[in-house]
């Protein structure tokens, strides 16, 4: 009786095993994949390792279009991983631009618009109508106004937070790491009118501690510069995002959708 009832037993698994493995593998598949593209400035030329050639760019934007890929809201996606949303869509691209450069609202501005695109800028105020390189508070109001434009937080004044842990004591740098995410926070909504709860970590630094302070600042997402498309196995704090140069151009552009999973 026990041999029979073994048999049967492998005979089950034998049939209904691989199906069931089929339909676990299925319910596990990622339920979207998103590139987040970074850019930093733009010009006619390459004035440093962080230019993208406006050219360039409309080169970007051409083969998005051209292949069928629709360019999101950041929330849209952060949205789906907080559960106020669903998944965004196949071929859903998000375009992302750090640190507030006078070129975003120069050279990037008239190309956003004429491609309807939304865009996300991670900005630290420290900067902004105070550096020779930066835009001002009314060019950023100005951009907000389009409705194009997120305006979201880069820290307040971009420090690499590995240095200043190694310099400061634990409660210092506590105190330090708070003033960053919530000062920054405070003005920008101030400035801008924005609701700012997206972190664009800088230098891509982070760790458990930053995580931390970051929630306890009202912060709900946060974004890396490791390399890869977001998928629903991202952890919201430390979302990837394609950090991209003026080589970026061609092959080296279209690499990031290639592998026929988008």
């Amino acid at each position: 009786m026990l041999i029979k009832n073994l048999l049967f037993l492998a005979i089950i698994l034998f049939f209904v095993g691989p199906a069931g493995s089929q339909a676990s593998a299925k319910e596990k598949a990622p339920a979207f994949d998103c590139p987040i593209l970074l850019y930093h400035r733009f010009g006619p030329v390459v004035a440093d390792s962080m230019t993208v050639t406006t050219a360039v760019f409309i080169s970007h934007l051409d083969y998005l279009q051209s292949h069928g890929y629709r360019v999101i809201p950041l929330r849209t996606l952060i949205d789906a991983f907080l559960k106020k949303g669903p998944p965004p869509p196949p071929h859903s691209v998000v375009i992302a631009v750090d640190d507030g450069h006078k070129s975003v609202y120069t050279e990037m501005l008239p190309l956003v618009q004429k491609y309807r695109i939304p865009v996300t800028l991670f900005i630290y105020p420290s900067a902004i109508s105070n550096a020779s390189y930066a835009m001002t508070w009314d060019e950023l109001r100005s951009l907000r106004k389009t409705e194009l434009f997120d305006i979201q937080s880069h820290s307040y004044w971009h420090p690499n937070f590995k240095i200043e842990h190694r310099r400061l004591t634990q409660e210092a740098y506590q105190r330090f790491v708070d003033l960053q995410f919530t000062q920054s926070k405070a003005k920008l909504e101030k400035e801008c009118g924005a609701t700012v709860d997206i972190m664009a970590w800088p230098f891509g630094i982070y760790d458990d501690f930053l995580i931390s302070r970051l929630s306890q600042a009202g912060y709900v997402a946060a974004l890396t510069i490791e390399a890869h498309r977001v998928t629903p196995s991202d952890q919201v704090m430390k979302l990837p995002r394609f950090l991209l140069t003026n080589a970026n151009q061609g092959k080296a552009f279209e690499w990031i959708f290639a592998d026929g999973t988008h």
